[in-house]
């Protein structure tokens, strides 16, 4: 019993590791053993990324010629919100980055939302994420846009790469070593074996509600076409675009060692992710947009968040330390 417990206190956190922008130091990870996903896993990220397609199309074809209702854009719009906000304040700046702290209630809560963007569990988007920023634009980036070589075909297929392909490329065997303080919490590692569950919860609940609203079973099939997989696309694409968009367009106010950028579309649609070159120099920053016109609604939830007692340890880079990371 001690054993296991010294061991436990032997993984690092990143909350330990002193210096804002620091990472969990997981040694050279420079060209790692990589392994092609199994045939059923592969069949399941291309159904993740299909399925949600199909929902749009078939939402939009069920209510042609019949007019939007309110209840499905109130599911999309309200579901798209919650979990984008699960994505963006949960998987990414709190159990990614360790960017301010809460309460286990609040970590369940924005675990679950963020689940249902159906992105992945908590533990393997965390390990990508923390790869990512490892090798960023480097040929041990899982999701670069810009390691395709030159010219506009090589544009084409780093971008298509960097949106959604890289989720039917090889991985790494253990990602896990990007995240052992994840892995050593059994809250974490419980809510990411329950994905998913979660993410069945995020295509049902919409479906429920619409059904307790219009009392017929096709408006509940239109409220998991909507509030469920229509909202999916959307969250997807709008969070993949982080990886591409802002990796090729957009404004470098920093010095950072890769090609990320701030995109003003993507940083309103994504609740603040698309000030991707702020968040690449300030990776530990609860902060991503740091100018007063940057906004960056994923940073207004977490302040509100520490104002009403539910978050503590917010991290956010200093004046002087972002007058001297700007580039001259």
């Amino acid at each position: 019993m001690n054993t296991q417990r010294e061991q436990r206190r032997a993984i690092p956190r990143l909350a330990d590791v002193p210096g804002l922008e620091a990472e969990l130091d997981v040694g050279d990870l420079h060209g790692e053993p990589m392994v092609r996903p199994s045939q059923g896993a592969r069949i399941v990220n291309l159904v993740a990324i299909l399925l949600p397609l199909v929902g749009l199309i078939a939402g939009i074809a069920w209510l042609w010629g019949f007019g939007a209702s309110w209840l499905y854009i109130a599911l999309l719009g309200i579901g798209y919100a919650l979990t984008a906000v699960g994505i963006t304040v949960g998987y990414h700046r709190l159990f990614t980055h360790k960017s301010f702290d809460t309460n286990p209630v609040v970590k369940v809560v924005l675990a679950i939302l963020g689940s249902m963007a159906a992105q992945g569990s908590v533990i393997s988007w965390a390990a990508w994420h923390r790869k990512h920023h490892r090798h960023s634009d480097r040929d041990d980036d899982p999701h670069s846009p810009n390691t395709q070589g030159l010219g506009l075909v090589a544009l084409f297929k780093g971008m298509v790469h960097a949106h959604c392909g890289w989720l039917l490329r090889a991985s790494p065997r253990d990602l896990v070593k990007y995240v052992p303080d994840l892995h050593s919490d059994r809250l974490i590692r419980w809510m990411s074996r329950l994905f998913p569950l979660w993410v069945l919860l995020g295509l049902l609940i919409p479906g429920a509600i619409a059904l307790a609203i219009t009392g017929s079973w096709t408006g509940g099939f239109l409220g998991i076409l909507w509030g469920g997989l229509a909202r999916v696309f959307f969250v997807h694409h709008v969070t993949w675009s982080v990886n591409s968009v802002c990796h090729l367009w957009g404004t470098r106010p920093f010095a950072s060692h890769d090609h990320s950028r701030n995109n003003p579309i993507v940083g309103i649609l994504a609740l603040g992710e698309g000030w991707h070159n702020n968040h690449h120099a300030f990776p530990a920053s609860a902060r991503h947009g740091l100018r007063w016109w940057e906004i960056d609604f994923s940073y207004l939830i977490i302040r509100s968040l520490v104002a009403c007692g539910l978050a503590r340890n917010m991290r956010v880079p200093c004046p002087e330390r972002v007058a001297a990371k700007r580039r001259r």
